[in-house]
């Protein structure tokens, strides 16, 4: 009993995640044979097998142990609830859940466990009276406390940073004498005691809004604002030290209030004492979505689909609009290169992953790689028989794995990724592929994945007039083709189809969807468009020391093992809002670009003089006069006064025209909204750079140059840096390569004949990358499979005219 008066012992507090619902290191749970230990030191979770490295690695030897039995299923009902429509965005699939078919419960076989101790484990099996008091309320904090996977979720879903109110500095609070006690409240107006608002002007307790599906309130505090026009109510039961839910009426969202406290003194409450009652807005909000599932089959809806399992053949749970990362991680990890970096490697990364490994990148995706891949989390219900019965165990979905650990891992800093909001897969995959890449250049890692999409891109500009050349190269991971609308193959069918339509909606009368008529483009059309030049106006041509007209085209100065390609269908319509072509693609099984290899300079061509850049650099920034009446339309049109300043500064006061489309193409810059500073205009202060802010950036991934360079443009806020290193993602990488130009480890690019094969393609549903939903078809084992989210199975017609990502690999002579 020795071990457990260990002082390392802790009780959880608020900011402790407990992982208490899977293992660090792999996907087994409590539910699993070997349950789960939490370590009372630590809070990590850790299975059978890898509990005894984390010992290792800490000598921390106690352990909650936990372990759940599934009961008999209790539900015999055979009525099967209808289906319906949820009226809000629902965790997990885009348009809903299934509904639950069946009430799991478990039966909770808890004990405490000392391990590692050379004897036998010491058992305990809780509760025992008899147990140290620091031991008994660790237990305590454990079994209350929100799961870890449950915390990111609700972070996540709460999506976008509250502003602080503009009523927080100067609220209005009446002397009436009010003092609210710190418990027992009820709705002035009702019986209610749940869901319970404090006005923040008066101290009048009222209930809240009634929810689409009949619960909630009564809706007596918005009947209150409407009457007095008080703005800022706070839900009693989420006030706790750290904060509150504080809605403002007039702004009409969740805001934040920087002066709570003060506010909630007035009417006697100390914040300090308060605890959490009740549900916030988030957690209500995952409630709800929760209890409202449908499922509607996006890919391949209406056929029998055979149910695949085994390894490689493993489903993802979503965890809130996270398709768009199920469908590019299962892509990457049928790749070789993945595998033997993150499968066959595992066992070597988890010895070396710190000691907490829940937010180490290579972890998780070793984690990830081996729940995927080694078939344990995809087995076949004992239901399943795979000869005779496999026709009947059709549009099966399997258990699947829940990616949170690696989710929060990937999205962390990042403005979008770490939101549980829908997302654009190929913005992803480049993320993904980023973050890999650097991983492995800052650790020399054995084998990087990311050398295997990376290129070399060949750009050829010629001055019309002078006929000179300049060659350029840049280095690129995917290949973005256009689509050219002009050369439709079917523009007769759509021109009837669209006559037939415009007919309809006269009768007002609806098409038969399937009898829909889509423009058809080759694929082949959309790469003559990308090899064909593109014509630069404006273009200073140093031959001629003037503005000139060039043509500018793209070649692969070396073809990559594998090749991504976007087909660009999401555009911005005329009312500059995005929107996504409905096309058809012809897509080639087989890609021939030998035609697109780079030549590079030519015996028979004449470069471009350089630019001599001396007399300039020496010469001061010119004086620029900002036309005010500009900037006050661009503001006018809601935007920042800052960015509207620097674009009519950087477009040389050219009108209205032009700063439009510069802050249309600059307004999602970190620094946006940041004053004017122009350099050669004047001396600036040296900004004062935090060693914390570089140490939180460099645990992100990044180099300590870069996140110097972050924060002095940044003026030293960790917050935008964290938001101007993804924006400046390019600038970042050119800068690792001009640090690494000493260093034998630098960027390697694969090279080979431009043949390829299509092996893979994700395929997206939805009017914008914003929402919809994506699942993913691989080619496996000659066949191919689709992947969407939980359901694997055998496809029976791949609808590769509809994607949007394509892998190609590719053949080697």
């Amino acid at each position: 009993m020795e071990y457990l008066k260990s002082s390392s012992i802790r009780v959880p507090g608020g900011g402790d995640k407990v992982y208490k619902d899977e293992c660090v290191y792999c996907y087994d749970s409590p539910e699993c044979d070997g349950g789960l230990y939490v370590c009372l030191a630590t809070f990590l979770g850790f299975c059978e097998e890898h509990v005894h490295l984390h010992i290792n690695k800490t000598s921390h030897k106690v352990f909650m142990h936990l372990k759940k039995v599934k009961k008999i299923e209790t539900d015999t009902s055979t009525d099967v609830p209808p289906k319906k429509k949820p009226t809000r965005l629902a965790i997990g699939v885009e348009g809903g859940f299934d509904m639950e078919k069946t009430k799991v419960e478990y039966d909770e076989f808890n004990s405490l466990s000392v391990l590692g101790t050379g004897g036998d484990p010491l058992v305990i099996p809780l509760p025992n009276a008899d147990l140290p008091l620091q031991v008994q309320l660790s237990i305590a904090g454990v079994i209350a406390a929100d799961t870890s996977a449950y915390k990111d979720q609700v972070a996540s879903w709460d999506g976008e940073k509250r502003v602080i109110s503009k009523h927080a500095q100067n609220l209005l609070q009446l002397d009436n004498g009010v003092k609210v006690p710190p418990r027992g409240w009820k709705c002035s107006m009702c019986d209610l005691k749940e869901n319970l608002w404090l006005n923040l002007t008066d101290g009048t307790i009222l209930c809240g809004r009634r929810y689409f599906d009949g619960t909630g309130g009564n809706n007596h505090a918005i009947d209150y604002y409407t009457e007095t026009k008080y703005p800022l109510a706070v839900k009693l039961g989420t006030i706790t030290p750290d904060g509150a839910d504080v809605f403002s009426y007039d702004e009409d969202d969740m805001v934040e209030d920087p002066n709570l406290a003060q506010h909630l003194a007035h009417f006697g409450i100390n914040i300090t004492q308060m605890e959490k009652t009740d549900k916030t807005m988030a957690e209500l909000e995952i409630d709800i979505n929760m209890r409202i599932r449908e499922w509607d089959v996006i890919q391949e809806s209406g056929k029998k689909l055979i149910p695949l399992f085994g390894p490689g053949y493993t489903g993802l749970k979503n965890l809130g609009n996270s398709c768009y990362m199920n469908s590019v991680v299962q892509v990457l990890f049928t790749l070789p290169e993945f595998k033997q970096r993150y499968g066959d490697q595992c066992a070597t990364i988890f010895y070396q992953a710190p000691t907490d490994p829940s937010g180490d990148f290579n972890t998780q995706m070793a984690k990830f790689a081996h729940g995927l891949l080694s078939g344990k989390y995809s087995v076949a219900p004992a239901t399943h028989e795979p000869e005779d019965a496999t026709e009947q165990q059709t549009d099966q979905e399997q258990d699947g794995i829940a990616p949170q650990m690696f989710k929060t891992v990937i999205g962390r800093g990042h403005p979008e990724f770490s939101t549980n909001r829908q997302q654009d897969a190929e913005e992803f995959f480049m993320h993904l592929l980023s973050t890999v890449d650097r991983t492995e250049r800052t650790n020399a890692g054995p084998i990087n994945p990311a050398d295997s999409f990376r290129y070399k891109v060949e750009e050829r500009t010629q001055c019309m007039q002078s006929r000179k050349v300049r060659y350029n190269n840049r280095e690129d991971t995917l290949l973005s083709l256009s689509i050219p609308m002009e050369a439709v193959l079917n523009k007769d069918e759509v021109a009837a189809y669209e006559l037939k339509q415009k007919e309809a909606e006269a009768k007002k009368e609806r098409l038969d969807p399937s009898e829909i008529v889509r423009p058809r483009v080759s694929m082949t059309a959309c790469i003559e468009a990308f090899a064909s030049p593109e014509i630069v106006d404006d273009f200073y041509s140093t031959a001629l020391q003037a503005k000139s007209v060039a043509q500018k085209s793209t070649r692969f100065a070396t073809f990559p093992d594998y090749l991504m390609v976007q087909m660009k269908k999401f555009t911005l319509g005329d009312d500059w809002i995005p929107k996504k072509l409905d096309v058809s693609i012809d897509i080639l099984d087989e890609l021939d670009l030998t035609h697109l290899r780079a030549t590079g300079l030519q015996s028979s061509e004449e470069e471009l003089p350089e630019q001599v850049e001396q007399a300039a650099q020496a010469a001061p920034a010119p004086q620029i006069q900002i036309d005010d009446n500009v900037v006050e339309q661009l503001v006018g049109m809601g935007f920042d006064k800052e960015g509207c300043r620097k674009a009519v500064y950087y477009t040389n006061n050219q009108g209205v025209e032009a700063a439009m489309n510069w802050v249309l193409e600059h307004m999602g810059d970190a620094d946006f909204t940041a004053p004017l500073s122009v350099q050669g205009s004047g001396s600036k202060e040296p900004v004062s750079i935090s060693e914390d802010a570089v140490a939180m950036i460099i645990s992100m991934g990044f180099t300590q140059a870069q996140a110097i360079k972050a924060l002095k443009a940044t003026d030293n806020n960790l917050e935008r840096a964290a938001d101007w290193i993804f924006s400046h993602a390019h600038e970042l990488d050119s800068m690792e390569e001009d640090n690494q130009a000493n260093q034998e480890t630098g960027p390697q690019y694969k090279d080979g004949p431009g043949k390829y094969r299509l092996i893979a393609f994700i395929s997206h549903m939805g009017t914008s990358t914003m929402c919809g939903h994506y699942v993913c078809h691989v080619l496996k084992e000659g066949r191919w499979v689709i992947f969407n989210d939980r359901k694997v199975a055998l496809s029976e017609k791949p609808p590769k005219e509809l994607g949007y990502l394509y892998l190609y690999k590719r053949v080697d002579s």
